[in-house]
């Protein structure tokens, strides 16, 4: 019998045992009252902790009861929706927006001015570090590139370990700085190497926004129209927070709270990130619509585009899930003010790149999706298009490809990352130590 061969029969073995030992009987969970994944059957998740850097409004109270709500995201105070509006067609806000999540309040125009200079000047990295760290076993996965990388980065930190705040924030905004140009380069190393294209690597311009940099850095030519930057720009303010009770940030609380370091912290951030059931969302939707596009000839004809959508809901096509992914979100339920303020971006760009077309079969799917679905399922709230629906289109439509979905997420997401491991260093000072029941059963030995 050949290595590979013995090996896959014995953890084929060892898998009938885990699954025998392991398996826990739902009415178990009932019985002692605990919450699958930390959320009750309505969704409402259980306290774990409390924050002054983010909200999400989904419910409101009437008449002593709680009902559905249009949604809301708050950043230190701040409705996101109006944040955004108040940013002038021709700025970009992603520093404006990380400032304010970074050090809670928002800043003036010099101190504006200083952090995105800070930023710029941080989008440097270690002498050799592009060849003998990125380059070196390049993989297709993104997400692990970036991980080794920041790991590897803690190697060239002499504070590496200190979690003094003053460190840690230097910490926090260096890899913010530099995380376009881990992912950016992850991919060209990737997409030479796996690929066999051609191997390009343009150095940030620190006169460019964070958006600007990274279309900048991941086109050949190095060219961008304006409205490309600032749709991307809007993406990003808008995937770079969320309640603080999403997986990977509570991940970032819990490895801070045992004293672990910035690097490591933010690498397990990553971990969880990458994982389908959160940061790749946008790429299931893009695979769904591309399926859905082989298949519908109409875009315009709502009853086609319904019969389809109706044989994704009933598991006879796509993936058969039975999901209409993009719609519907854990705590969002009348509407995600995300979607809806990235949606008229989106708009716009579709007329730039003459996808109106494809703009008018998600405008269809949208509306027509919650109707079917509140058919077919029972729903204890309501669904909407949550912000995934629109952003893989998004990306797709700037060109960028689809390793780089989640990594954007990632360049966004690390400030609220940074931002509640800060805030778990000044506030908390307490290692997070979950209780699990145990219904192990006691056993005799039998010799």
């Amino acid at each position: 019998m050949g290595y590979e061969e013995k090996w896959r029969e014995h953890t084929e073995k060892y898998q009938k045992l885990c699954v025998e030992h392991d398996t826990i009987p739902d009415e178990l969970f009932r019985e002692y009252g605990v919450n699958r994944g930390l959320r009750d059957i309505n969704g409402n998740g259980v306290l774990t902790g409390l924050t002054t850097i983010s909200r999400i409004d989904s419910f409101k109270m009437e008449d002593g009861k709680k009902v559905p709500c249009d949604g809301k995201l708050w950043y230190r105070g701040y409705d996101v929706t109006e944040l955004i509006k108040r940013i002038p067609s021709d700025v970009f806000g992603f520093e404006k927006t990380a400032y304010l999540l970074l050090f809670g309040e928002l800043p003036s125009p010099e101190e504006e001015k200083d952090f995105a200079d800070m930023i710029a000047s941080g989008r440097e990295l270690p002498t050799n570090f592009t060849r003998d760290v990125i380059m070196k076993a390049s993989s297709k996965d993104i997400m692990n590139s970036m991980t080794r990388s920041i790991l590897t980065l803690a190697s060239y930190d002499a504070n590496a370990n200190s979690t003094a705040v003053d460190n840690v924030i230097r910490q926090c905004l260096n890899l913010i700085s530099v995380f376009p140009m881990l992912a950016v380069y992850g991919y060209h190393a990737y997409n030479h190497y796996e690929n066999d294209e051609s191997m390009y690597i343009h150095r940030p311009s620190a006169g460019l926004s964070t958006a600007e940099n990274l279309l900048m850095m991941l086109r050949p030519d190095k060219k961008y129209t304006h409205l490309e930057a600032k749709v991307l720009d809007v993406a990003l303010m808008l995937h770079m927070e969320h309640g603080g009770g999403n997986n990977s940030t509570f991940t970032t609380r819990v490895v801070t709270s045992s004293g672990s370091d910035t690097y490591s912290a933010i690498a397990a951030a990553m971990s969880s990130l990458k994982g389908p059931k959160h940061g790749g969302a946008n790429i299931k939707v893009m695979e769904m619509m591309n399926d859905i596009r082989s298949h519908v000839h109409d875009y315009s004809d709502k009853e086609e585009v319904a019969a389809y959508l109706s044989k994704l809901l009933d598991g006879e096509a796509f993936d058969g899930k039975g999901l209409i992914y993009g719609m519907g979100h854990a705590v969002y339920s009348l509407s995600d003010p995300r979607e809806r303020v990235f949606k008229s971006f989106v708009e716009q760009l579709s007329v730039e790149k003459h996808r109106e077309k494809d703009m008018e079969l998600y405008n269809n799917i949208e509306l027509l999706a919650p109707e079917l679905i509140a058919e077919k399922r029972r729903i204890y709230k309501g669904v909407s298009p949550n912000v995934d629906f629109y952003s893989g289109f998004v990306y797709e439509m700037l060109g960028i490809p689809t390793e780089l979905y989640t990594p954007l997420f990632a360049i966004a997401r690390i400030v609220g990352w940074s931002a509640h491991r800060i805030e778990e260093i000044i506030g908390m000072n307490k290692i997070i130590r979950p209780a699990y029941k145990s219904v192990m059963k006691e056993r005799e030995f039998t010799d």
